[in-house]
């Protein structure tokens, strides 16, 4: 389980769903963090993917990550699209996760984070959609 943060607005702008992706929404609404592998001994690809880009393998398997993971980097976005211009300057950060993958999301922590700082993935409920962003362990 991952930890909920909760917002009261709506998502600027809405993550695009797609019937493949129905899981991974749903699962994040739960509180859970979940992405595809290919084959039991594959690794955990993020975004999730319904086929493998390497061997073109379409056996996928849904399955859970810890949602930790460790800070590789951080920006402050200041020129911000127009959808996003009222919560300029905000930050986005890229993490590796310990489960495996790398990815980029919001980041709920100052741009002067130290890298390699130890970071959880959260689920960030609006008022109308779920999403999730990175920030530092409490610690």
């Amino acid at each position: 389980m991952i930890n909920t943060v909760t917002l009261n607005h709506p998502h600027p702008y809405p993550p695009r769903k797609t019937p493949f992706t129905t899981p991974f929404w749903d699962a994040l609404a739960e509180g859970r963090l979940i992405t595809t592998r290919f084959g039991r001994d594959g690794v955990p690809t993020f975004p999730p993917r319904n086929f493998d880009p390497a061997s073109w393998n379409r056996n996928v398997e849904w399955v859970e990550l810890s949602g930790r993971g460790i800070l590789y980097s951080v920006t402050s976005v200041h020129a911000a699209p127009q959808v996003f211009r009222e919560f300029a300057p905000y930050q986005v950060a890229i993490v590796d996760l310990d489960d495996g993958p790398r990815l980029a999301t919001a980041f709920l922590g100052s741009v002067e984070t130290p890298l390699d700082t130890p970071v959880e993935i959260v689920a960030l409920r609006y008022t109308d959609e779920v999403a999730f962003a990175a920030r530092p362990l409490a610690g």
